[in-house]
């Protein structure tokens, strides 16, 4: 029997998770790391700490399983996407990752859009310039930071900083890179005219691989730290998005991932280039070779629940740790017994910006239509509600941009949640299923990874062999209706509140 790691390097945390061929999942372990924010709306993590948590979880899984380390043939690596890894010539961190969900980086923006021309910069990148990816923090600290500019020798993405440690490696592969906003995401190759105009040496970045691809082998010294035999296969894997949509067996046109995580994404694979001209949806090459991706994101999705849970449900986290039961089965319990609607109140996610539509990196959460009759239950559901609009803000681009959708994958944590998922059902109006398997990401780069050591001949190949369905959930008629009433309104206060978001960050930047 042949084994593969899938290691998840994600923004709360990293789950490393061994499979056999059939991707049944043998042995895993997770471990946490901290997110830091010095000024509001940075988003800061420290590599070593993504580095801590791979030793220690495939150690550790590794130890539960029982395998034999020789029978551990490849491993395939999944990430949180965008974030900038700055190392010198011995191979040190320069300074702590931006992550994703960063939003310092708007001035850069405008540059880059100056530098490149709007309607270029999408034709090449599939993407106009986001606060969030990565070429407009590496223009942050090339102008705050000059000192550390000029001692980087290499630039990497979270997971592809993961390789290096294991492997020696510079190289990253086509669906993370295609974050990085330096990516000719059509041809698959870096942009030498972005990179011109961006004055960024090509030569701080590494070889670009397809997903399934070998990229080098476990070293000496990551062996002897982590129990992996030296000489393991590493394939490129995929940015958690495209992991994530692997696991799912989004390999075919017409079947949609909707994932709640950290941030919510509505994923579709097309095996064409197709491109928002607005910039309102993202374009990524897929971890499938010859076929892309377009994905919607809002920032704040399973971030909202969390804020929610850690702020204003003391009581449920309390019997959580007496108890041993999980504190998301109380709160969706409670958010059951609430009526779909929430009788008016209303939640608009934006705790971080927000990307998909809106593009906005000072949009704040907001309650709308709080009244003396509603109580915490009425705001739970509303802040699951609110994520749910805002995920079919993704869709409803999606079907304009002419994609089939005949069924929603739900994945992620809010993918666990029956309630969540009947939210989406209702208002896409379409069936959503979940699958034989919880552990996206990692299960993705796990096929990847058996596509590399010759397990399988293909992606599709493995996924129609591995993922099955397990439930589905159809739309009910009448909350469908409810809630498209609802949407409209949801969509009109974000228009009414736009300026008053920005006059708002004017004051509390002072």
């Amino acid at each position: 029997m042949t084994y593969v790691l899938g290691i998840d390097i994600g923004t709360s945390g990293t789950k490393t998770i061994l499979f056999d061929e059939k991707g049944v999942d043998i042995s895993s372990d997770s471990k946490e790391y901290p997110l830091y924010q010095p000024e509001i709306g940075w988003a800061e993590q420290n590599p070593e700490d993504w580095w801590e948590a791979v030793v220690a979880t495939i150690s550790c899984a590794i130890k539960k399983s029982g395998v034999n380390i020789e029978d551990i043939k490849g491993i395939g690596l999944s990430g949180q996407m965008h974030g900038l890894v700055m190392i010198d010539k011995e191979g040190k961190v320069l300074r702590p990752s931006i992550i994703w969900c960063d939003q310092r980086t708007s001035e850069e923006c405008d540059e880059i859009t100056k530098a490149v021309g709007a309607e270029r910069l999408i034709e090449i990148t599939a993407n106009p310039a986001l606060t969030g990816f990565t070429a407009s923090k590496i223009m942050w600290v090339k102008k705050h930071q000059p000192e550390i500019y000029k001692k980087t020798y290499k630039i990497l993405l979270p997971k592809d900083y993961i390789r290096f440690m294991l492997t020696g490696e510079f190289c990253t592969e086509v669906s993370d890179a295609s974050g990085m906003q330096l990516l000719d995401v059509p041809k698959r190759i870096w942009s030498d005219e972005v990179l011109e105009k961006l004055q960024i040496n090509k030569d701080l970045l590494g070889k670009v691989y397809e997903s399934q691809e070998v990229t080098g082998t476990v070293n000496k010294t990551a062996a002897m730290l982590t129990g992996l035999k030296e000489g393991t296969k590493v394939v490129g894997g995929a940015g958690d998005q495209a992991a994530g949509a692997i696991g799912n067996g989004i390999v075919r046109s017409g079947v949609i991932s909707s994932t709640i995580g950290t941030s919510g994404v509505v994923f579709a694979h097309t095996d064409k280039v197709t491109i928002d001209k607005k910039g309102r949806v993202h374009t990524f090459c897929h971890a499938v070779p010859g076929a892309w991706h377009i994905m919607g994101v809002t920032q704040a999705a399973g971030l909202s629940l969390k804020w929610f849970k850690d702020n204003l449900c003391a009581l449920e986290n309390l019997n959580s740790a007496s108890t041993g039961v999980d504190v998301y089965e109380e709160l969706n319990k409670e958010a059951q017994s609430v009526k779909p609607g929430c009788d008016g109140l209303m939640y608009l996610p934006y705790l971080m910006g927000e990307r998909t539509p809106h593009l906005d990196p000072y949009a704040r959460g907001v309650f709308f239509g709080l009244t003396a009759r509603h109580n915490k239950n009425d705001m739970l559901r509303s802040v699951m509600e609110g994520v749910g609009y805002s995920l079919v803000d993704c869709m409803d681009i999606i079907n304009e941009m002419g994609i089939t959708v005949d069924e929603v994958r739900a994945s992620g944590g809010g993918g666990k949640s029956q309630v969540w998922r009947q939210i989406q059902a209702d208002m896409f109006n379409c069936e959503v299923v979940t699958i034989n398997s919880s552990e996206g990401p990692a299960l993705g780069v796990a096929i990847l990874a058996l596509v590399g050591v010759g397990v399988y001949s293909s992606v599709i190949e493995a996924c129609d062999i591995i993922i099955h369905k397990v439930t589905s959930q159809k739309p009910v008629n009448e909350n469908n209706i409810l809630y498209s009433k609802y949407h409209n309104i949801y969509k009109g206060l974000y228009t009414a509140l736009k300026p008053e978001f920005a006059n708002l960050n004017k004051i509390t930047k002072g």
